[in-house]
């Protein structure tokens, strides 16, 4: 999944607003400083919701309230869905009940639910406490969901029409109830009980007359989710298919909510963060870089890099075998570095364009042997020309010395064909026993390949130099 959005991981969602804001914040902030606030009330209304939260990020805790208190209700229930949590909080514990039920209540379900899980429990409770009954038990019955799963990130603010509805009918419904939907192109046809029986979307209803019975004009076919799926399932639904929306369903057919695009984005960014956290040999962290404390990050760095280090003590092993052959001849030291990060690097090169493959959907498990074989292929065309290379310089450095020129060549040839086979084979593996496949990347790999390449390249040496 990481390796769908790594162009997408070069710049995030929220790097790419603060890049292009379409606001003068120097002014803003000039005009909160001389307190200016009718005309900077004036330049927010026409600001867009994302760009007066960007804004409103860059203030103090003080000027955070006074700035969210000039938004009008409609407006700032928007600003306030698109706050960092910390700011969230800092909010509602500075404004009264009536204004705190007046935001929850415009929220729609999924921004709630996405808040609430970040708060103490204390702001939890208030929260609640200031939403109506229904806002309260739709909140609390998407909190039940599973972590990740699809009904945690689906909205229940969609469109449901009935079969029987003209098209006429649907306009009618949707002017009347649209302005509180999430969106209203795609619009979910359902029974009495229900349960989803097609889709339509608006291009639909315009291209047919008043008069149409929904029932002749829906798709059957619809492309769903379960509220138990996997958010990353979800994800790859949305890439394969080009979808703007998602229904979900429970295990008994009836709709329960939508997941829609925004939504996805997010998940997107969140499980590619995840698995480059994991390539990098890192536990995964929930919050931005900046908002994490220095001692959550070394936790989250130790334990790789303490299991890293004693798998490392196998390299030194195999050094400390081969000690002999460190005395007879000091210049076979000069050449391990060269292997091993060239054995360490084409065995990353070929898991990261294998976990790419998996994560479109390019390569499953039963493709392990075609990949096997390919990936041998070019291991051997590689290895054979950088050999080459290898040989030319070696030859010109150390007249003379063919037998240990051709010793480092092989070794070399020897360590790229194993290090992309590996490099190949782990993630495969890995994903067959129900493991990510991040977890087999450079890390891993490259402590695995560092102790075969080295086994090969001494074992060539004693043998081809005779010591």
């Amino acid at each position: 999944m990481a390796i769908l959005c790594a162009a997408f991981m070069d710049c995030t969602v929220h790097e790419r607003n603060k890049m292009q804001e379409n606001f003068d914040l120097k002014e803003l902030m000039e005009l909160l400083d001389t307190r200016q606030f009718r005309r900077l009330k004036e330049i927010l209304l026409e600001m867009n919701e994302v760009d007066i939260a960007s804004f409103i990020e860059e203030l103090d805790s003080e000027k955070t309230v006074v700035v969210f208190r000039m938004l009008s209700k409609e407006v700032a229930s928007d600003v306030f869905a698109n706050l960092p949590v910390e700011d969230q909080e800092h909010i509602i514990n500075s404004i009264t009940d009536y204004e705190l039920s007046a935001i929850v209540n415009d929220l729609f379900v999924d921004d709630a639910v996405d808040m609430l899980e970040e708060l103490p429990a204390n702001v939890v409770k208030r929260v609640l406490q200031n939403s109506t009954a229904g806002t309260r038990q739709l909140i609390n019955q998407f909190l039940k969901y599973p972590e990740n799963s699809a009904g945690s990130i689906m909205t229940a603010e969609y469109v449901g029409l009935k079969k029987t509805m003209t098209v006429e009918q649907a306009f009618a419904y949707i002017r009347k109830h649209g302005v509180d939907k999430e969106t209203i192109y795609t619009c979910y046809v359902m029974d009495a009980k229900r349960r989803l029986e097609g889709v339509v979307t608006v291009k639909d209803l315009l291209m047919h007359p008043y008069e149409e019975i929904i029932g002749n004009i829906m798709d059957t076919h619809v492309i769903k989710a379960v509220t138990t799926d996997d958010q990353e399932e979800v994800a790859e639904s949305f890439r394969k298919y080009d979808l703007l929306s998602l229904p979900v369903v429970d295990h008994e057919e009836r709709l329960v909510g939508i997941v829609t695009v925004d939504d996805v984005v997010d998940v997107m960014e969140q499980e590619a963060t995840e698995d480059f956290e994991k390539m990098a040999a890192m536990t995964p962290s929930e919050k931005p870089y900046l908002k994490t404390g220095v001692f959550v990050l070394a936790k989250n760095r130790l334990a790789w890099l303490l299991i890293l280090m004693v798998s490392s003590m196998i390299t030194g092993g195999i050094l400390a075998k081969y000690e002999a052959a460190f005395a007879v001849l000091p210049l076979l030291v000069t050449f391990i570095p060269m292997l091993t990060d060239t054995g360490g690097n084409a065995g990353s090169q070929s898991s990261t364009m294998i976990i790419r493959g998996m994560a479109v959907g390019e390569i499953e498990a039963r493709d392990i042997f075609k990949v096997l074989w390919k990936e041998l292929r070019v291991g051997v065309i590689v290895g054979v020309l950088l050999g080459l290379v290898n040989y030319i310089q070696l030859v010109i450095r150390f007249p003379g010395r063919e037998m240990l020129c051709l010793t480092v060549v092989l070794s070399l040839l020897a360590t790229v064909v194993i290090a992309k086979t590996i490099g190949c084979v782990l993630p495969i593996v890995a994903q067959a026993v129900h493991l990510d496949p991040a977890i087999m990347a450079a890390p891993l790999i490259t402590t695995i390949v560092d102790a075969v390449s080295l086994i090969i390249y001494f074992q060539l040496a004693c043998s081809l130099l005779s010591i």
